[in-house]
């Protein structure tokens, strides 16, 4: 078996142990409710919304579904990986694991890439049926260009949380500090970035009254780049007509690679340094 092989079969391995655990199973009624169920009801014909945000498209009603994969899907993604190291570091597992001539990136693109598959699969699945209920409900059929954008974003979103709790799982002693720094950070980017937002664009004198001054949005869209919800919404925006938030496609597109890089660079580098 070659190097290569082997990895691909501890992923798989890793993944399927965590897909089926007891954990994503008390997540899975939250993650039908938030994502199927909120695509269900914005495709609803009656549903009373304010002017400017009644969906006339199908892409336009799975944008607005997109908070159910901003609150459920992330969470489910940290409470997945939040302990992929420190309870095998608590147990001693770890110390075995690193000792292993598999070198530590071979490791560590295991860890990555099994705790996301094992939450990305399920959200995907998710999606397409959401997609369908779309049709279903408002016979309106999103295209298949806009499908793959919105799978492969929220994909890319998730991955990043599934970084930063193996980031944190690293960092942390033990698992509650770890289950704490990786809410801390899901509570940071997904309630508490639109205060942060609020309060440095009174700070430079932005209007901060009308969420529908030009102003205010630039400001937003442009801070929304130093967020991994934020650089998620902009890329299922670049599907959308008439939005303007002062973000290219471009920037949208580069700043999900250098979200995409730099966490993971960040967690190879602090499992090369680890001490068991």
């Amino acid at each position: 078996m070659t190097p290569t092989q082997r990895m691909v079969r501890l992923t798989l391995s890793l993944g399927r142990q965590r897909m089926f655990s007891t954990r994503m199973l008390i997540m899975l009624p939250i993650l039908l409710l938030f994502i199927p169920g909120m695509a269900w009801g914005f495709a609803d014909p009656n549903l009373q919304l304010p002017t400017e945000q009644i969906p006339e498209t199908a892409t336009e009603t799975m944008f607005l579904a997109s908070i159910g994969i901003v609150f459920a899907g992330t969470m489910a993604a940290v409470l997945i990986a939040h302990d992929g190291i420190s309870r095998d570091r608590m147990s001693g597992v770890l110390e075995i694991r690193l000792s292993q001539p598999m070198p530590r990136w071979r490791q560590g693109t295991v860890l990555v890439l099994g705790h996301w598959m094992s939450i990305a699969l399920p959200v995907t699945l998710l999606i397409i049926v959401s997609m369908m209920l779309v049709g279903y409900r408002s016979d309106m059929w999103i295209s298949f260009s806009d499908a793959i954008v919105f799978i492969v974003a929220a994909a890319l979103v998730l991955l990043w949380y599934t970084v930063f709790a193996l980031l944190a799982s690293s960092i942390a002693k033990e698992q509650g500090s770890a289950i704490a720094f990786s809410i801390g950070l899901w509570f940071l980017f997904t309630l508490l970035w639109v205060l942060f937002t609020t309060l440095l664009a009174a700070l430079n004198g932005v209007a901060v009254g009308d969420t529908q001054d030009q102003q205010y949005l630039i400001f937003e869209g442009r801070l929304d780049l130093l967020s991994p919800n934020g650089v998620y919404h902009h890329l299922l925006e670049t599907r959308l007509d008439g939005v303007e938030r002062g973000v290219s496609p471009f920037v949208a597109y580069l700043s999900a690679i250098v979200w995409t890089i730099i966490p993971i660079y960040l967690f190879q580098r602090r499992l090369n340094r680890l001490v068991p």
